[in-house]
């Protein structure tokens, strides 16, 4: 059991209240050896977190009358069916525009990987001023130094 502080005794009173089954469990048993042990620190403090918990108990929250159900029930919204009325028909393209962005979002991603793929290799990645040997033959014929391709 770790010794408990008087910072940490009102951080304790203050945020749990006066009734140490609130408090939290690891550290209950020495905030109430801190109590017993030194009553004229704890006292005051317990006391003001007593009346806190006092007047929040007596607080009620009365049942929402007739009235005020009637309000809140007029005010909702009540959705629509149908494709050419309310939000629904501002909304359908929705889903086609995520599924394109989708599409796009990896298409990027297989272009950056590729060429990331192609850095590392070591090939070129553009064909137009350096090209590969790799590049120059084909199945169907023979490479460029044996009179194929030139």
């Amino acid at each position: 059991m770790t010794p408990m502080t008087p910072q940490r005794f009102a951080q304790i009173v203050d945020a749990y209240g006066a009734d140490p089954r609130r408090w939290p469990e690891g550290e209950r048993a020495s905030a109430c050896a801190f109590a017993a042990a030194r009553p004229h620190e704890a006292q005051p403090r317990l006391d003001a977190a007593a009346a806190l918990d006092a007047c929040l108990a007596a607080d009620t929250v009365e049942a929402p009358g007739r009235a005020l159900q009637r309000r809140i029930v007029a005010s909702a919204h009540v959705p629509t069916r149908g494709w050419a009325t309310g939000a629904r028909s501002t909304r359908w393209w929705l889903p086609g525009a995520a599924l394109a962005g989708a599409g796009v979002a990896g298409l990027v991603a297989g272009a950056m990987a590729m060429s990331s793929v192609m850095m590392m290799s070591g090939e070129p990645t553009s064909t137009l001023h350096e090209p590969s040997s790799s590049y120059l033959s084909t199945g169907f014929g023979t490479s460029g130094e044996e009179g194929g391709v030139q």
